[in-house]
């Protein structure tokens, strides 16, 4: 059998596992949406029994923090930026490595391929000049060297994506972290992307101490912590052209067992990076009205790290001033919003580098570069890039 047939058997058999359907296989692109999978019913409250929860603020362990959680159900390295060349030809990317453990306990035996964990990836590169956005997804079992995480040294990996710790000739580890630089790579179809990643300011830990609440029952909530302004550079290729490009890139890291509640169907996530320095992280809890729950939350991070918390719907203010239809079935998305902060007098607006940045993957959502103008902390006007994440809009047309 050659590894190409046997790569797409296993890639089948890991996608039936995670969906939990027998003899489903990796769909292609253009099969209807219904068939797909709902990242809503996956992060729900079910099957959550026999679980780790995060009940409690926590005193994070780095390095170890870096690696993996395996007695929590679902966790995530999530990492999105914006690059560009020399002569200004400008990019977006998301890379992300999501574990999902398919039973709260290892199965046993001798053989190599047993586990209860399996793995997803999703690559993404917007380039801004040709309009065009590009996607991959990637699946293996968390066995036999397909896919894992390793703490020490750190390496997260499925086949051959990866994040890990990579230090250059001539650096040193950052923070005391021994992890940084990170060295990012992935590849798909005419692009391949290899970045090295440093560790900017030092790791914010959002909600209360990292305990990010989800909803109002105990243990509906995420450990979840970002790197918000990490230096990248490094080379992206895209068909014949290799490109040595540099930027910024955030980190998200998130590992929960259930991270929706009832009643919601999906989150408007915005990393913001500013050239004056500051960052901000915005998150809305829809619920299936349109309405932001009140569980939806916003920090400012200022040049030195610091982490402000803002108080949602009284002093920070998220409205959204444009709409873009997906071709595929015309699933209605936000594609512009207005994002105040009364206390500080920011008043920013964030548009799409472009409007189509829907991954139309296992899980379909719409993750994407966006440009930010506007006033910021120094009452003058401020320009910046980030990325906007939008789930549980195709779900309102029954996705699945």
């Amino acid at each position: 059998m050659s590894w190409g047939i046997y790569r797409t058997l296993h890639r089948g058999v890991l996608l039936s596992a995670w969906i939990g359907l027998s003899g489903c296989e990796q769909r292609p692109v253009s099969e209807t949406p219904k068939t797909r999978m709902s990242l809503i019913e996956t992060l729900g409250g079910s099957d959550t029994i026999g679980y780790a929860r995060a009940v409690a603020p926590r005193i994070f362990d780095f390095p170890l923090d870096h690696g993996s959680h395996p007695n929590f159900r679902t966790e995530w390295w999530y990492v999105t930026g914006n690059l560009s060349t020399e002569d200004e030809r400008e990019f977006g990317f998301q890379f992300t490595i999501f574990r999902n453990a398919l039973a709260p306990i290892t199965p046993g035996g001798p053989s190599p391929w047993s586990t209860n964990q399996a793995y997803m990836g999703h690559f993404a590169v917007t380039d801004v000049d040709s309009g065009e956005f590009l996607t991959e997804e990637n699946f293996a079992r968390g066995a036999a060297g397909l896919a894992g995480v390793t703490s020490a040294p750190l390496r997260v990996w499925v086949e051959d994506w990866a994040l890990e710790g990579a230090h250059r000739e001539g650096t040193s580890p950052a923070l005391g972290d021994e992890v940084f630089p990170l060295r990012l790579t992935a590849g798909g179809d005419g692009m391949t992307l290899n970045l090295f990643l440093e560790a900017g300011k030092p790791p914010v830990f959002q909600g209360d101490q990292g305990l990010s609440q989800k909803g109002p029952e105990p243990g509906n909530a995420s450990f979840y912590y970002s790197h918000t302004r990490m230096p990248a550079s490094g080379l992206l290729s895209l068909g014949t052209d290799t490109l040595e490009v540099s930027g910024l890139a955030w980190l998200d890291r998130e590992w929960s067992t259930s991270a929706l509640a009832d009643g919601y169907v999906g989150w408007d996530w915005f990393a913001l990076q500013l050239e004056d320095g500051w960052d901000m992280m915005v998150y809305s809890l829809r619920r299936s009205d349109g309405s932001a729950g009140s569980l939806s939350a916003g920090a400012l991070i200022d040049p030195d790290g610091n982490r402000i918390e803002l108080d949602w719907g009284s002093d920070l203010l998220l409205e959204s001033t444009h709409t873009w239809a997906s071709p595929i079935d015309g699933a209605v998305y936000p594609a512009g919003w207005r994002i105040q902060v009364l206390s500080r007098g920011w008043d920013l607006t964030i548009d799409p580098v472009i409007p189509d940045q829907e991954l139309n993957l296992t899980f379909r959502y719409w993750e994407g570069a966006v440009r930010v103008r506007g006033t910021g902390e120094s009452g003058g006007p401020v320009r910046g890039r980030g990325y906007v994440e939008l789930t549980g809009y195709t779900a309102l047309l029954g996705d699945r």
